[in-house]
């Protein structure tokens, strides 16, 4: 049976934060909010839990997880970036974008593009995702929660407890966070290009 903490969406309490960090650690699976839908998320190094969202979600070992860090200074740590790719991930984030980025050494190889060894990188705009990995002190390997057979990632905290609560170990209730699935821009040869228009306006990116 999952935990299930009620999270304050603009001011989190920092001692659930900390037990929900802690479960992550211990090699957990969790369900958090972000800026455009909750997400499964688990420990950056831990196969374990990485299988066992794969098995939540009946995902292939193609499919490509998402690192989501706190900062600018956690990003350059797992993905390679010139001043024109910093300056603009820095006048994007935090929001409702995904980076691809070439990879460093510090990303287990599973979590990078096989052939292209290429990681995506987000920075939520959302306060508890935030603490979360202050808390935590890395980033959170993550996906969107789409089950199988869905279009959109459940929204319903409650719903999202009934249907996983044998599945996670914690689900933090945030308030609805909506639906939309973040704009994917590829930065891998530093010149942006629009992979998917999601939440994230475009216009400056172009």
């Amino acid at each position: 049976m999952s935990q299930f903490f009620q999270i304050h969406q603009e001011n989190p309490q920092k001692r659930l934060v900390q037990q929900a960090a802690e479960i992550i650690r211990q090699g957990g699976v969790v369900v958090y909010p972000t800026d455009c839908a909750y997400a499964l998320g688990c420990h950056l190094g831990d196969k374990s839990a990485m299988e066992r969202i794969q098995r939540i979600r009946k995902l292939d070992d193609k499919h490509n997880f998402t690192l989501v860090c706190q900062d600018l200074s956690e990003i350059s740590t797992y993905a390679k970036m010139d001043n024109q790719c910093y300056r603009l991930i820095k006048a994007h984030t935090p929001g409702a974008y995904t980076f691809i980025l070439n990879a460093t050494s510090e990303v287990p190889r599973r979590l990078m593009h096989p052939k292209r060894r290429t990681i995506g990188i987000r920075i939520p705009n959302n306060p508890i995702a935030l603490a979360l990995m202050e808390a935590l002190g890395e980033p959170i390997m993550s996906t969107s929660l789409i089950l199988p057979g869905d279009v959109e990632p459940l929204a319903d905290p409650y719903e999202i407890r009934d249907l996983l609560q044998h599945s996670v170990d914690l689900v933090i209730d945030g308030g609805y966070c909506g639906v939309e699935a973040t704009t994917v821009v590829n930065l891998v040869d530093g010149v942006p290009e629009i992979i998917r228009q999601g939440a994230g306006p475009i216009g400056t990116l172009a």
